[in-house]
């Protein structure tokens, strides 16, 4: 016998075979069935299904979990990533995601599932960048999967991820750039550290950079690629936006670093001979093949003990020529415009640390105004 059915529920019977089964008409006249080991069962998916309909998504969803989705999505998207971005998006998915909410069916998954995730990722020693990070991925994912009608919200936009950790950028001063440039000479790379000090470049813009590229009688390069490595190889992709593509003057001292780069380079040619690899990188290994971050990093890292430096990254070089810059007194559109920040307001957020002599220097200019 069937149970009466509530108000609004739907047909809910039951079947020879002992399973409970709803029906529900759809808006061009068709049928949907669903079925429960209860009665309960077949009420909950009748409910969801009546709820589909009003929302206008489509039916049969429900079987959808994340784990298929996300690897759809991640198919789709992955044309119009640059190539290491979308192995980042990919790790974070196959590493962290999906092997705690991939059985979860999309419509099912709530702010809770996220939350308890990323509290779990936490626990097991990921920093709270990387558990940002993959808040970063779930939200672009789940709002495409609401855009394309899989879902009626983005659960991601109702979960607060770990707080962006405060870390003081290290930057080293003008006497301790010196010495780093000093102990590097002789090292087959010391135009690299010049020129990252001397442009503000970032790592894979320097390690993609070729001679066709660079103007030495001008002293002007431009940024046009940045180096990544892939599961596939090395790639030589877009800059990571439309400002990074640029050109930056170079100091006299880069200039005359990269000529004595070129000619130190020519000589390692030859001695390679049908070895080597012309790719017209600028800086590359002995046989003209394209270097790894990686191994620029540790080399670094062995530059610094020698010179007796603090430990810092090779992207702080970046950040130690941008602070100059500021604080010198150059324009701060000038600095955006020579690391090829979007916009200069993401340099003075990110340099803010500099504008304590920036204001200084705008009260001993307003100071004549004034002063009688």
């Amino acid at each position: 016998m069937g149970k009466r059915r509530g108000s609004g529920e739907g047909s809910i019977y039951r079947r020879k075979d002992g399973r409970w089964a709803g029906a529900i008409t759809l808006p061009g006249g068709g049928r949907k069935y669903v079925y429960g080991r209860t009665y309960q069962e077949a009420r909950r998916k009748l409910e969801e299904a009546r709820r589909l309909v009003a929302e206008g998504l489509p039916m049969g969803r429900e079987r959808l979990n994340l784990r298929r989705y996300l690897l759809d999505w991640l198919g789709a998207v992955r044309p119009s990533l640059r190539p290491r971005t979308w192995q980042r998006y990919e790790e974070c998915v196959r590493l962290h995601v999906l092997p705690a909410l991939g059985d979860i069916p999309l419509v099912r998954l709530s702010p809770a599932h996220l939350q308890s995730l990323y509290a779990q990722k936490l626990q097991e020693g990921l920093s709270p960048a990387s558990v940002r990070h993959v808040h970063a991925v779930l939200r672009r994912s789940l709002g495409q999967a609401e855009a394309w009608g899989l879902l009626p919200r983005n659960v991601a936009r109702l979960v607060r991820p770990p707080r962006r950790e405060g870390r003081e950028m290290a930057t080293l001063t003008q006497e301790e750039a010196l010495r780093l440039l000093e102990a590097a000479q002789g090292d087959r790379l010391a135009a690299l550290y010049t020129l990252a000090l001397a442009t503000g470049m970032r790592q894979g813009e320097l390690l993609a950079l070729r001679w066709r590229d660079v103007d030495l009688e001008r002293g002007v390069l431009q940024v046009r690629a940045t180096l990544q490595r892939t599961r596939e190889g090395f790639v030589f992709a877009e800059p990571k936006t439309a400002r990074s593509r640029r050109q930056v003057t170079l100091a006299a001292g880069a200039v005359e670093a990269l000529r004595r780069h070129r000619r130190a380079q020519l000589e390692e040619r030859l001695r390679a001979g049908e070895l080597w690899e012309d790719h017209d990188l600028v800086f590359c290994d002995e046989l003209g093949r394209p270097l790894s971050g990686t191994a620029v990093t540790k080399r670094f890292r062995r530059l610094l003990e020698r010179a007796g430096l603090p430990r810092v990254r090779f992207h702080d070089l970046r950040h130690t020529a941008a602070s100059h810059l500021l604080a010198r007194g150059v324009h701060p559109k000038v600095v955006a415009d020579m690391l090829g920040h979007s916009t200069v307001t993401v340099t003075l957020d990110l340099y803010s640390h500099v504008a304590p002599s920036l204001h200084e220097a705008a009260a001993q200019a307003l100071d004549e105004l004034v002063r009688p």
